[in-house]
């Protein structure tokens, strides 16, 4: 929990980052482009010896080469000066050039790591992360794409990674966020004779955690002493006085939920970006036809969600699913052979298609 926190917040961090130094790393890209599309005709014909390598040897040798450099080549520089203007004027946008991106195939340490080993991955990364090269491949990409590829890289050359992930811990620490969901099925039940170790077991793991210790990750030592966390559970078989004290002492502020109303329900298939009523406007739209749902046809259909909801088993907002589904499948299936562009979901419609789910409560029970 507390990794993916701090991998969360250097997410955050490094594109608040990457946004201040968006401007230049888009310079430092068109100038990588132009060396690509118009490079030096003069290679490095001399190697330097190891020695040389190493005691910092041949610097004359390499100080001749670049006035070689200058006066066999003094016309790169206006080449580079009218490739740039045709870049920036936007004519190349579609010419292939190869550029090196970054291999993401999974390497061994990714794989140990991969398989629940945290721990382990992350030690041999620590060991052996300096010492690997990272791995690069070539790819012949459109500019507008390539562009992208080295913005992203010549951005993470400006941007210190040390500070980054200093004030990402800095940020988790202070105003870190951990959401426990389904607390309840960890919580034990009290009908057998014993103790239940399993979830008793999984509770005392939590507890260290959310008292407040401090977690090693990759990046540092992280303290959970400030991190606020939530937990949040149904408890229609167990009670939240059937975990352990020591957890419970710990969730101090306890809030009951209410269930869902149809203004609820109006505002979960209206308001969200990815609502499901534009989901579905979005499915259909692939055939051609185009949906439009009238506000009275969303009412009825949140109406009769809570009414499924109230008589039989409440499972919240999950119930919206399969009642869209229900109300849209001929038309889902039909929609391939129908020749009409427009169709308009309205009240009736709505009650046409979902009436016998509304009046029958047996019917309604195998609408999940």
């Amino acid at each position: 929990m507390v990794r993916d926190l701090i991998e969360t917040s250097i997410r955050m961090v490094k594109l608040e980052r990457t946004e201040k130094v968006k401007d230049r790393a888009e310079e430092l890209a068109n100038e990588r482009i132009v060396h690509i599309l118009e490079p030096s005709s003069i290679k490095n014909k001399s190697q330097k010896n190891p020695f040389e390598m190493i005691f910092g040897g041949g610097n004359n040798n390499q100080n001749e080469q670049e006035e070689e450099k200058d006066q066999q080549d003094s016309g790169l520089a206006e080449r580079r000066r009218k490739v740039k203007f045709q870049l920036l004027s936007g004519t190349l946008e579609n010419d292939l050039i190869e550029v090196d991106v970054e291999d993401n195939t999974p390497s061994m340490m990714d794989m140990f790591a991969g398989q629940g080993n945290d721990q382990m991955g992350m030690n041999m990364q620590e060991m052996f992360g300096s010492l690997l090269p990272r791995k690069t491949k070539k790819r012949k990409l459109p500019i507008r794409e390539a562009r992208k590829v080295l913005i992203q890289d010549e951005a993470s050359k400006l941007i210190d990674m040390d500070d980054v992930i200093s004030d990402s811990i800095q940020r988790a620490e202070q105003s870190g966020i951990i959401f426990i969901d389904e607390i309840d099925k960890v919580a034990s039940h009290g009908k057998g004779s014993g103790p239940d170790v399993s979830r008793e077991g999984v509770q005392r793991d939590i507890l260290p955690i959310v008292e407040g210790s401090t977690v090693m990750t990759k990046y540092g030592p992280v303290k959970t002493d400030y991190i606020l966390f939530i937990a949040a559970g149904a408890f229609h078989i167990s009670k939240p006085s059937d975990l352990i004290p020591e957890l419970q002492g710990r969730f101090p502020i306890r809030v009951e939920l209410s269930s869902l109303t149809l203004e609820d329900f109006v505002s979960i298939l209206t308001e969200p970006k990815n609502a499901l009523t534009k989901q579905y406007t979005d499915l259909i739209k692939t055939e051609d036809i185009e949906i439009v749902f009238e506000p009275e046809a969303i009412r009825e259909i949140a109406k009769i969600a809570a009414t499924v909801n109230q008589n039989t088993e409440n499972i919240g907002a999950r119930r919206l699913h399969t009642i869209l589904e229900k109300l849209l499948e001929d038309l889902s299936f039909e929609a391939p052979e129908l020749t009409l562009e427009r169709m308009v979901i309205t009240p009736e419609y709505v009650r046409e298609k979902l009436s016998d789910i509304a009046q029958d409560r047996d019917l309604s029970q195998y609408i999940l």
